[in-house]
């Protein structure tokens, strides 16, 4: 009698955990279907080594490439900065591998090397003359690597609050992100955490935005629907738990790097702090460029998007001169 009890009691229990599994692999799925309609595909795409890229681009003229941040995709940049440039500009953002309607190759581990090879590799395939590569936050650390290990592809770097030190402290920020197994990764993507994110999306939006007030329109404009969906979470998870295999090593080379460089950063920004990945560059890269903005956050483009096009032409200037 004992037995039977307890076998139709985990019984009942599989079968309610199964319905509630089944419930948020639906919830996700219909997120998910809501975001694509949103903010649909809206560029090109090419292929790089098994990873199909998704960009786009306007003007003409001296090429300048975008490389967003952790967790955001090209809108980052389209949407805030893209039309402030005047002529003479070809403006490329591209959707990092995983992210916005980019696919990863298989099998691809997210490291920062790999990245950088994968623009590298993007320059090549769309014959583009010594670009300047703008990164912002994790895209800043993409184009660190880019300017240390492929510096003959590009003319210089304009960083946005990049992430530029590895911290110890810095995964505590991300701790739901940091998920080191690949199926775990993958069971969360499609069950958790796409309802948790889009339950919690205004207070991440608050945090990333602060002290200035979240951008009104980001959810659509600035691409934020986007996020909300499982193979957007797997990159970013990726991209969590990949940065600190080689960040370290990294750093220890921004000496090397020889090629105009600027940096602009908020001096109240709570995701990346100035004072550990803004300022001790100054005595790292000669000749840096550095804009430190008082009482800004981490999220410069959409805050004070002229202030930052300023930035940009003015690393532009001394970068296009150099391969003139």
């Amino acid at each position: 009698m004992l037995i039977s009890i307890v076998f139709w009691l985990l019984a009942g229990l599989f079968v309610v955990a199964a319905l509630v599994l089944l419930a948020l692999m639906l919830a996700t799925w219909r997120i998910a279907a809501k975001a694509e309609k949103l903010v649909p595909a809206c560029g090109k795409y090419v292929e790089i080594d098994g990873n199909r890229i998704h960009y786009v681009e306007e003007g003409e003229g001296r090429p300048i490439v975008f490389l967003h941040g952790l967790g955001a995709q090209l809108h980052h940049f389209r949407h805030t900065l893209f039309g402030r440039f005047g002529a003479g500009y070809r403006l490329i953002a591209l959707d990092r591998p995983g992210s916005g309607y980019s696919v990863r190759a298989s099998g691809a581990t997210g490291r920062l090397p790999e990245q950088a090879a994968i623009v590298a590799r993007f320059i090549e395939e769309l014959r583009l003359e010594w670009p300047l590569i703008v990164g912002h936050s994790l895209g800043g650390a993409v184009a660190l690597a880019l300017a240390t290990e492929h510096p003959t592809a590009i003319s210089g770097i304009a960083l946005l609050s990049p992430l530029t030190h590895l911290e110890a402290r810095a995964r505590q920020r991300f701790d739901l992100l940091h998920v080191p197994s690949r199926l775990l990764r993958r069971v969360l993507a499609h069950t958790v955490a796409i309802p948790a994110s889009l339950r919690y999306a205004q207070p991440t939006m608050t945090f990333i935005f602060a002290p200035q007030a979240v951008s009104k329109g980001y959810m659509t404009g600035g691409g934020g629907w986007l996020g909300l969906r499982p193979s957007h979470y797997f990159a970013t998870s990726t991209d969590v738990v990949a940065v600190e295999q080689d960040l370290g090593r990294i750093e220890r080379r921004y000496r090397e790097i020889a090629m105009p460089a600027g940096i602009l950063f908020g001096t109240d920004d709570r995701v990346i702090g100035e004072a550990v990945h803004g300022e001790p560059m100054l005595d790292k890269i000669n000749g840096l460029d550095f804009e430190r903005v008082e009482g800004m956050g981490h999220m410069p483009q959409f805050v004070e998007p002229e202030r930052v096009v300023a930035f940009i032409q003015r690393i532009a200037a001394r970068a296009f001169a150099v391969v003139d």
